[in-house]
């Protein structure tokens, strides 16, 4: 297994400095990575440095990427006799909430899902919420007005704002219900090949965790866990295991997990 990450934008045989401390704790336990510049993804001229041994299984570890530049990565991967461990599909099924809330839906907060066109503010009227969390299939809008609003006519606000900063809207429109969450509790968890692992050794792993790990049946993805102010447990986010960050941990904890 070798494991792939972005390369420095000026020098296409170094790794991005964002990912530097990783790749040096993967390769000081063993294992082998290679770089790969995501801007030329599209052109066709991105290639695998150190090009892998032909059957090498890879993982990625970068950026977020839509699951169309992912199919690129995938078809990049296979020109050297290569495979992506994780499938377009299962990237997507990780990458995008609705693919993964129909199986959890009981713990995580309640989500409805539109098309852009959609009559939007209608639809918010319709569910008689107080409150609104606004997300497309990815990520939310962290600047300007927020990705949350008690008003069912902000959403065009939201929207607008989400384009304006991020170019696009990913995959379609996401509501969720805003729940009475602790937000200095929230923790992140991964899952490889349905083991569950928290971000340092003596962590009790929530049993809600496990719960996912159960349900989801892929190999590799990243489990967000808050606490609510009654107590209850919930999910504030499933992720791809190779574009979520490693938030709360270290890289060489993180390296560690693949040790086996």
């Amino acid at each position: 297994m070798r494991f792939i990450f972005p390369s420095n934008y000026f020098n296409p045989k170094q790794v991005d400095e964002g990912y530097s401390e990783e790749l040096d704790c993967l390769r000081d336990i063993g294992l082998e990575t290679s770089v790969i510049s995501l801007e030329s993804l599209t052109s066709g001229t991105s290639k695998i440095l150190p090009i892998p041994v032909a059957g090498t299984k890879l993982v990625y570890r970068g950026w977020m990427l839509t699951p169309d530049d992912y199919s690129l990565l995938v078809d990049n991967a296979k020109s050297v006799g290569s495979e992506m461990w994780i499938s377009v599909d299962e990237y997507r099924s990780n990458h995008y909430l609705p693919n993964w809330y129909s199986l959890i839906s009981d713990l995580t907060p309640e989500t409805h899902f539109f098309a852009i066109d959609d009559d939007l503010e209608s639809s918010l009227n319709g569910l008689g919420w107080d409150k609104f969390f606004i997300k497309d299939y990815v990520k939310s809008l962290k600047t300007s007005i927020g990705s949350i609003i008690d008003r069912s006519s902000d959403i065009i606000t939201v929207i607008a704002e989400m384009q304006k900063f991020r170019g696009t809207i990913e995959g379609g429109i996401c509501v969720r219900q805003v729940e009475d969450f602790i937000p200095e509790t929230e923790r992140r968890y991964f899952v490889i090949n349905g083991r569950c692992f928290a971000s340092s050794i003596d962590e009790e792993i929530p049993s809600i965790v496990h719960e996912c790990a159960q349900r989801i049946n892929r190999k590799f993805f990243a489990v967000d866990v808050i606490d609510r102010k009654d107590g209850c447990q919930r999910i504030v986010e499933i992720g791809d295991g190779q574009v979520s960050g490693l938030v709360g941990w270290t890289a060489a904890y993180f390296a560690m997990l693949w040790s086996d």
